[in-house]
């Protein structure tokens, strides 16, 4: 089977992931416009960020780097009855697991609740409200995690598009909850739960037909003892810090939020939001198509395929990813002005979560290049690198989150702030949630050096001729997007007072405006897309 370029295959996954992306940014209006930032809103986010964790942890980042790289082996020197009772043996496994976990997490969400947002156990309808979706919402690991183990499978096979898309049917759920359905509720935003459990379901039964016409559907059967599934079990239980940082230090991120003023989380998670989308598109898609690709050429013992693949990986992630933070730094208010300031979400939540947009942004690359570089040790089956450079990463993050929120405190906080103590003075300081987002930013370039000075060391990593003249050429290119986007906001500074449509226009312009200087003077400096077609 003749095997697309790497460049065509992140462009399939990118294309899928784009239309989910859009709907995801109109689901953030549409919850923001319903129901704005508030104690209900950071009660969902809270308990949606729970279950949505453990699917990061467990199906997209350990299971995902465990799974891909004996698959890829089995698939390339076993038989196709080997490769499907290895789908079928590793479904049973990981779904009975995860329905046990799936119960206990409903049985006891009241204590799941208090143990991730221990400042809302005070305000006893906040902390009520959470426990309520946290119950309703807590299948939804389940379904999802189940649909990243089909979706892992069609990725072996360079079926990028339809994992990529199928976001789109939880992004549909939302924005009909919140505009249609929440009306039908005594507690409105109780919707937003049942919507995510319902799309949890639709995710996975999409993905069926494809794996059958694979000939790779069969019956889940428990298989703890079978030797593949014990190797993926091996390689998985040492990433499970390894492989998401991002969203363990996110989780730690939303423990302190719980302190901090009301709103903290809601301004925390549209940041996030906002920032996923670059990182969706490119960052994760380029960790998705290159694992199996990186696995394919160890099998092979292909030491200068697996060299090519990894370089140009990390020269496609900076090519994309430094634009992408410059943008997102300079034009934090703007986007979120157009975006998001309709209905409840007023100017102020805008002005507070410009502040943690462009703190977060600053760590862009370094999450692209981590979705790279990690992959370059799971496809050689080395898990114990990633989870030393991790949790050295999550310790450094949760000393930074205490040092900033401080230093901020400091900066801003009034004289009889502390007049009751410090929690009660940290929730009466808006913008404190700005300090979070900076230490995760930071803590991802920690992260990424560690990974990076190991891929020296251990001689993973040859570099490929031409590098002097790609970063020349990255750094004109940037520089000119950033006179550009410089000029126009300095021509057009106040986004706020303006209508809509007013908003819609001139964001164009700027994004459109740096974006066609960006690449005419990369192309002008002499870059072709052939440079990145991969191999």
């Amino acid at each position: 089977m003749t095997r697309p370029s790497l460049l065509r295959s992140m462009l399939s996954f990118s294309g899928g992931t784009f239309v989910s992306r859009v709907l995801g940014l109109v689901r953030e209006q549409a919850i923001a416009y319903a129901f704005g930032a508030n104690a209900a809103t950071d009660a969902f986010w809270v308990a949606f960020r729970i279950p949505n964790f453990l699917r990061r942890l467990f199906a997209e980042g350990s299971f995902s780097v465990a799974f891909v790289p004996v698959f890829t082996e089995v698939k390339e020197t076993r038989s196709h009855e080997d490769l499907r009772q290895l789908v079928a043996r590793t479904a049973g496994t990981l779904g009975g697991v995860l329905l046990v976990v799936t119960a206990l997490g409903m049985l006891g969400a009241h204590w799941v609740a208090a143990g991730f947002a221990p400042g809302a156990i005070d305000e006893p309808a906040k902390y009520a409200l959470t426990t309520d979706l946290l119950r309703v919402m807590f299948p939804f690991l389940l379904f999802v995690s189940l649909t990243a183990l089909a979706g892992a499978v069609l990725n072996s096979f360079h079926r990028f598009m339809l994992p990529a898309i199928t976001p789109v049917i939880m992004n549909l759920c939302i924005i009909v909850a919140a505009l249609w359905w929440s009306h039908w509720f005594d507690v409105p935003i109780m919707a937003l739960g049942w919507a995510i459990l319902v799309a949890g379901a639709l995710q996975l039964l999409v993905q069926l037909p494809a794996l059958a016409k694979l000939r790779l559907l069969a019956w889940p059967r428990w298989g703890w003892r079978h030797p593949d599934v014990r190797r993926i079990l091996t390689l998985m239980v040492p990433t499970l810090f390894g492989s998401s940082v991002a969203q363990v230090n996110l989780l730690l991120d939303t423990l302190i939020a719980s302190f901090l003023v009301t709103g903290s989380q809601t301004w925390l998670t549209q940041t996030d939001r906002l920032l996923e989308f670059p990182l969706g598109i490119f960052g994760v898609a380029l960790g998705t198509v290159i694992l199996p690709s990186l696995s394919r050429h160890h099998v092979a013992t292909d030491r200068d395929g697996f060299a090519r693949a990894l370089d140009w990986g990390l020269r496609t992630a900076l090519l994309i990813s430094v634009p992408a933070m410059l943008a997102l730094v300079l034009l934090a208010k703007p986007l979120l002005a157009t975006l998001l300031q309709h209905g409840r979400f007023g100017a102020h939540d805008v002005e507070m979560a410009a502040l943690s947009l462009s703190a977060l942004s600053f760590g862009l690359p370094a999450f692209a290049l981590v979705k790279v570089v990690a992959p370059a040790f799971y496809a050689r089956q080395d898990t114990k690198t990633p989870v030393r450079a991790g949790i050295v990463a999550m310790v450094v993050n949760m000393l930074l989150n205490v040092i900033f929120v401080a230093l901020l405190f400091q900066l801003w906080h009034r004289p009889g702030d502390l007049a009751d103590g410090w929690l009660a003075a940290i929730a009466k300081v808006p913008g404190l949630h700005m300090g979070l987002a900076l230490a995760s930013a930071l803590a991802s370039y920690l992260n990424l050096a560690q990974l990076w000075l190991a891929l020296r060391r251990n001689g993973i990593y040859v570099r490929q001729p031409g590098w002097g003249a790609h970063l020349v050429r990255l750094a004109a290119a940037c520089a000119a997007m950033v006179a550009v986007l410089g000029i126009g906001l300095w021509q057009w500074p106040e986004w706020g007072a303006w209508d809509t449509g007013t908003r819609v226009v001139r964001l164009g312009v700027l994004i459109g405006g740096g974006g066609a200087t960006f690449l005419g003077v990369l192309f002008a400096c002499g870059f072709r897309l052939r440079d990145l077609r991969g191999v």
